[in-house]
């Protein structure tokens, strides 16, 4: 049987009039043209606040608009116990009216909401009938109900806006699926803003599967018992097509309760400390670097100690004087290191603080040359103890102990495999000690510290250092690899 729904709304005695979403009036039955004394031809095609016009800022006003822009939001059905919205009067004049209305919504095939059924009830006979205690109790018991209700959802709102803009994230997994119901954006950016509500995790994140955190979900909706994860490491790709990033979280996965007492979903929060175990991990490394660097000065002063000391070679007064000197050059090797961040050192800088630091800033007497290099802190350390001791040695027998002495040092670098010897895979640095103009040079009777520092200063660090005395003048050849 077919049933011709237009004719059956049209003769029905209760008002309805239909709405487009634009809240523009489509249709309307002839109950609807009675109780508002309009005719159809004067209100199809205006917008209902055309048709029936009332000031913007009155209460009526914001009532009906609120009430169409909620169904037009949820999709469901909204009611209005009780409005005053006062109409015209076919003579002109005005009444007070109050009205009773039940706003439906039809929706297209896409979804969204493409008429409203407005059904209206004028209620003003009974809401002026004061002698009828138990319809106006009725009315205003419905007007506080609809208030309570219109209070909590504004509260939920509220709680909605706070959960977005909280700076922790945040979302809730509703089944035994653990389907994202709800979301913040502190979440979003976590995982890319990558598509969630309405899927399950598996979808959504499938890779924090194989690491075991969907099992986990499982454990806390079975159990019924929270989950605490402190600084868990955790790969989440930021986007799509992107390789996992590794961060670190805290967080709980805290279950959600019915009213029969079942876990029905898990409520999520937590925050990113990705910087801060970043951090102190840094610490820890920069910690025992330090505690390395010290053990590494400390044996090395040792060393000089025992050297300046251990030996009748000088009386004590010029060995003190001796292991001063070299204690002074190791603190100005480290004082370079130190303005790089023990990073790395400039050569050109080493050596001229080594020269200034023993023969002074007369800059006359010395020349340096050769390309900018740069060394690592050990190779650094070494070479600043030996330029020293060569610059000592001149100040006491070699060219810088009279005024017609000179020294020049200069340095190159020799590519991988052109050095000559067993070390092809990586490039070679060349220093050359040429000192001139000196006393006549003879090699020593037998070698002191001074010698044996110069000899073995790189030690097994890559490099070896040659030592010729000509008689014009001594020459000092150091290699180290780089």
């Amino acid at each position: 049987m077919s049933i011709d729904f237009e004719a059956l709304f049209a003769r029905s005695p209760n008002p309805y009039v239909v709405l487009d979403r634009d809240l523009v009036i489509v249709w309307m039955n002839d109950a609807y043209l009675r109780v508002t004394m309009r005719k159809r031809d004067d209100i199809v095609g205006k917008t209902m606040f055309d048709a029936f016009p009332s000031p913007e800022d009155s209460d009526s006003h914001r009532q009906l608009r609120a009430s169409f822009a909620r169904v037009l939001e949820t999709r469901e059905v909204d009611e209005i116990a009780l409005i005053r919205y006062d109409i015209r009067n076919p003579d002109g004049s005005m009444d007070a009216h109050y009205w009773s209305a039940t706003h439906t919504p039809f929706l297209g095939k896409d979804g969204e909401v493409a008429y409203i059924l407005q059904h209206t009830v004028n209620v003003t006979e009974l809401h002026g009938l004061r002698r009828l205690r138990d319809e106006v109790d009725v009315i205003r018991r419905a007007a506080a109900v609809e208030l309570r209700n219109r209070g909590l959802e504004e509260e939920s709102q509220q709680l909605k806006r706070l959960l977005e803009q909280a700076p922790g994230f945040v979302c809730v997994l509703q089944g035994p699926e653990h389907r994202f119901v709800m979301a913040n954006a502190a979440y979003r950016r976590l995982i890319g803003d990558r598509p969630l509500l309405g899927l399950r995790v598996i979808e959504a994140l499938p890779e924090v599967v194989e690491q075991g955190f969907v099992d986990l979900l499982d454990e806390v909706r079975a159990s019924g018992r929270p989950y605490f994860g402190s600084r868990e490491k955790i790969a989440l790709r930021n986007r799509p097509d992107a390789e996992p990033e590794q961060l670190y979280l805290e967080f709980i996965y805290q279950p959600i309760f019915d009213e029969d007492g079942e876990v029905s979903g898990v409520f999520v929060q937590g925050h990113d400390v990705t910087e801060e175990v970043e951090a102190e991990e840094r610490q820890r490394l920069l910690i025992n670097e330090l505690n390395h660097r010290v053990k590494n000065t400390l044996a090395i002063v040792q060393g000089l100690a025992q050297q300046s000391f251990a030996r009748a070679e000088q009386p004590g007064e010029r060995a003190l004087e001796s292991f001063s000197a070299r204690l002074s050059a190791l603190a100005s090797a480290h004082n370079l290191l130190t303005a790089c961040n023990w990073e790395a050192a400039d050569l050109r800088e080493l050596i001229t603080g080594a020269l200034e630091a023993t023969a002074g800033p007369a800059n006359d007497r010395y020349r340096v040359d050769g390309p900018d290099v740069v060394l690592r802190p050990q190779p650094a350390v070494a070479l600043a103890m030996i330029v020293h001791e060569l610059s000592t040695n001149a100040i006491k027998y070699g060219a810088l102990s009279c005024a017609e002495g000179r020294i020049a040092v200069s340095w190159r670098i020799v590519p991988a495999g052109d050095a000559g010897d067993d070390r092809p895979g990586a490039p070679t640095l060349v220093i050359d000690w040429a000192e001139s103009g000196g006393p006549p040079v003879s090699p020593p009777e037998r070698e002191g510290f001074g010698s044996r520092l110069i000899r073995r200063g790189l030690g097994d660090r890559g490099g070896k250092v040659e030592l010729d005395y000509r008689p014009e003048g001594l020459r000092c050849r150091i290699e180290a690899t780089l």
